[in-house]
């Protein structure tokens, strides 16, 4: 509440520097903020009296909005990137998608590895294990296992996140 809004017959009042001026009457709290060109800005609405504190309220709200704008650009939305293996995938093409979920990680995304059984190939889920095994060991320290490799359905799958760097002190 701001202003004229504001009911209550007596606030405590705090001045635009955060100093006290004690227990006031409405009137003579709207007045001073009305003197100084300020708004009268009830800050605690339950306690007894209600405190209310002079500040130029316009000047606040756009402050508060630029600081969450800022807060906004500076965060990192997360995102789940996807790398599909094969049972049945070579060392080379397996080194190549090796690279790519590093420069993944590095962008600080999350990767999820699948391997996807075709037809008869579900009865040797030992293998895709054998590949997601290897395709981790392929990514050395640069990982991280968040979910371990486990069966879904026809799907094998993981998830990993990039390894937190250490720092030195």
């Amino acid at each position: 509440m701001i202003n004229e809004e504001i009911r209550d017959p007596q606030v405590r009042l705090i001045g635009e520097t955060g100093d006290q001026l004690g227990i006031v009457e409405l009137r003579a709290a709207q007045k001073m903020a009305d003197d100084r060109e300020l708004d009268l800005v009830k800050i605690a609405p339950n306690s007894t009296p209600p405190v209310c504190k002079l500040m130029d309220y316009g000047k606040y709200r756009f402050e508060t909005s630029k600081r969450e704008k800022e807060q906004r650009k500076n965060q990192k939305i997360v995102e789940l990137k996807e790398t599909r293996l094969s049972a049945t995938i070579d060392v080379r093409d397996m080194e190549i998608k090796a690279r790519q979920t590093i420069k993944f990680l590095a962008e600080g995304d999350k990767v999820k590895v699948s391997i996807r059984f075709r037809g008869r190939q579900i009865t040797h889920g030992e293998i895709g294990m054998d590949v997601m095994n290897r395709f981790f060991e392929m990514l050395g320290e640069s990982a991280v296992k968040e979910r371990e490799p486990r069966m879904e359905g026809r799907s094998l799958f993981m998830i990993l996140v990039a390894k937190a760097e250490k720092k030195q002190v």
